[in-house]
């Protein structure tokens, strides 16, 4: 196993063979990845007070911070990350015991709070804020600090976030037949 891919405890990260895992990036205990996930540099995925389990064809891009809240009395399942199908997660996001949909594309430097429920088919601007316990209704556009709905998503917006998704799982995938050329 990479330096980069560690257990905590008896937890250890379950990766499917797919995946890109960037070696400057961190995968750390009860995580989960599922086919064609992307991980990029810099990227710290702490799953050690809990569990984190992205869904297929997501990406997890430079310097995000994923991490959960832990298990107690007053809250016995704490706050898991999960993640669904087909999610863009941009630069510099935080995301904290939040779960969220498929088809989600998180504009960059956005911090997700925990609690938080994300549905599908949702974008968020650059820059926001969504505090805990909210929940972000499908089809929609959401920006600010605290985030807002703004407006109905296009049918073009509607169509990328797949297709950005998509374009994530190329460039990954020509980064790991670059790494088996060596």
């Amino acid at each position: 196993m990479k330096k980069n891919i560690r257990g905590y405890l008896e937890h250890h990260p379950k990766i499917d063979s797919t995946c890109y895992i960037d070696d400057l990036s961190v995968v750390i205990g009860e995580v989960s990845l599922a086919k064609n996930v992307s991980v990029w540099p810099f990227a710290v995925i702490r799953g050690d007070v809990n569990a984190i389990k992205i869904g297929q064809n997501s990406n997890v891009q430079d310097h995000c911070m994923l991490h959960v809240s832990h298990k107690k009395d007053s809250k016995p399942n704490g706050s898991p990350l999960i993640i669904g199908e087909d999610v863009t997660v941009g630069h510099h996001v935080t995301l904290h015991g939040c779960q969220i949909g498929d088809r989600v594309l998180i504009g960059i430097n956005t911090v997700v709070l925990d609690d938080v429920i994300i549905e599908d088919d949702v974008m968020i601007g650059a820059g926001s804020l969504v505090p805990p316990r909210k929940v972000l209704k499908s089809g929609y556009l959401y920006v600010g600090s605290p985030v807002q709905q703004i407006r109905p998503l296009t049918e073009a917006e509607k169509d990328f976030l797949p297709y950005s998704a998509r374009h994530y799982v190329k460039v990954a995938q020509n980064y790991l037949d670059q790494e088996n050329e060596k």
